[in-house]
């Protein structure tokens, strides 16, 4: 409550004063420059995963990335004076949000490079545009146009066009060597990145829920904390009798990128663009994620293009333009038309 003075007089204002967080909403160039940035670094742990998950286990991996950040966003957990505390609803999207975009995104992901590659992995997940399209028709109610739906099936073909191509590495040796166990364990990829790219079209809706009732770097704090808490059963397991010392260090210091882009960095530039942008909009910046991966598998893990790749990452991005284009076209039309 804020005391004023009125003609002489003392008098009282109730109102309340404002939530300040609001305030410090960025500017759409600004907001664009790091939704980009976010989905950029995105790419690139997408892509460097998969050394990482040949030298650890997937869920001490996991465990180890979040207990990094958890100790990087210490003083990031705090809830600040100008924020309200934390509502049941809140609460439950905190946990949503870590569970799906957080824990099982990870081990999805990691799981399936580790089982196919950078490149299929910058494939299959060109698809999270049009799953944050969908998603955001079912659960932010915006609306949709047909050319999205359009979007979806395309998507799906590129993935499926991709799969059969018979062009993807082997599964790693120690999984079987069998040629009809190798293909199935591909599939088995498939599928996990694919439900990696779901987790992260609910990763993008829930998060601009919860963009309207905190900060972006309380929601990255909190969301991590619940990750390390899913993950520590596990990844005590598997810490215990690992051979920690036989790591090179240059794979520590791509841990420590990796816990600190996947964890950090990302989520953050992340929330922050998307205090001033619509969920459907921000999925274009999604585009990035699948371009970044399959230039780092190219650049740095010597992976190719193969022509039928190459035909399916096109009708990838496909999908990306049918799902966000009816967004941005709408977008124009409420702020005075096309430039």
């Amino acid at each position: 409550m804020a005391t004023v003075r009125r003609r002489g007089r003392i008098v009282h204002d109730v109102r309340p004063f404002p939530r300040l967080h609001r305030v410090n909403t960025p500017s759409r160039p600004v907001a664009y420059l790091c939704l980009a940035l976010s989905m950029t670094l995105v790419g690139s742990y997408v892509a460097l995963s998969k050394p990482l998950a040949a030298a650890f286990p997937v869920f001490l991996l996991v465990w180890m990335r979040f207990g990094i950040g958890g100790v990087a966003m210490l003083g990031w957990i705090k809830r600040p004076v100008q924020e309200e505390p934390l509502t049941a609803q809140t609460r439950g999207l905190l946990f949503l949000q870590s569970l799906l975009g957080n824990f099982l995104f990870t081990v999805c992901m990691i799981y399936g490079v580790s089982l196919t590659s950078a490149t299929s992995a910058g494939v299959i997940m060109a698809s999270i545009p049009a799953c944050v399209a969908v998603m955001s028709w079912l659960f932010l109610h915006e609306r949709v146009a047909p050319r999205t739906w359009l979007a979806v099936a395309c998507a799906v073909a590129g993935i499926a066009l991709f799969a059969l191509s018979g062009q993807e590495h082997a599964a790693p040796a120690n999984i079987g060597e069998s040629p009809e166990n190798s293909i199935y364990m591909q599939w088995l990829g498939y599928t996990l990145l694919l439900g990696a790219s779901v987790c992260e079209g609910a990763y993008s809706v829930i998060g601009k829920k919860l963009t309207g009732a905190l900060g972006p770097k309380r929601i990255t704090a909190l969301i991590n904390l619940w990750g390390f808490a899913l993950s520590t059963p596990l990844g005590m397991y598997f810490a215990w009798g690992f051979d920690f010392a036989a790591v090179p260090w240059s794979l520590w210091l791509l841990l420590l990128f990796y816990a600190l882009a996947a964890c950090m960095w990302t989520v953050w530039l992340w929330m922050t663009g998307l205090k001033a942008v619509p969920a459907a909009q921000g999925g274009v910046f999604t585009v990035l994620l699948p371009v970044s991966a399959a230039l780092v598998g190219v650049l740095a893990l010597g992976e190719r293009f193969t022509p039928i790749q190459l035909l399916a990452f096109g009708m990838a991005l496909a999908s990306v333009v049918l799902a966000t284009l009816p967004s941005r076209l709408a977008w124009r039309v409420r702020h005075g038309g096309s430039r």
